[in-house]
């Protein structure tokens, strides 16, 4: 059985759709970085890369190091803290 030409377009417009939705969440506007926060969920913030200079982003780094070496379990930069806590670090910023 074929699919007729209106269900097509609409099936084509649809896989656009999810496509262009899936790109946004994914990328990362110039400048800053994503990164995976927290304990047990982790939630995912995007960071200008001028947070890579302040010492106190060094040391999370650091402990992120130390707990996971280089390999992230989410595929990407993973920080060890509360996100309560990342977000006061990072609000000092």
């Amino acid at each position: 059985m074929a699919i007729g030409l209106p269900v097509k377009k609409a099936l084509r417009r649809t896989l656009s759709g999810l496509k262009e939705a899936a790109l946004k969440s994914t990328t990362v506007p110039k400048g800053y970085f994503a990164v995976y926060v927290g304990e047990d969920q982790k939630k995912r913030y995007v960071v200008p890369l001028s947070y890579l200079n302040e010492p106190a982003f060094q040391e999370r780094l650091s402990m992120a190091e130390e707990e996971f070496g280089y390999e992230h379990p989410m595929g990407g930069l993973t920080i060890p803290c509360r996100e309560d806590i990342f977000m006061e670090l990072t609000s000092q910023f």
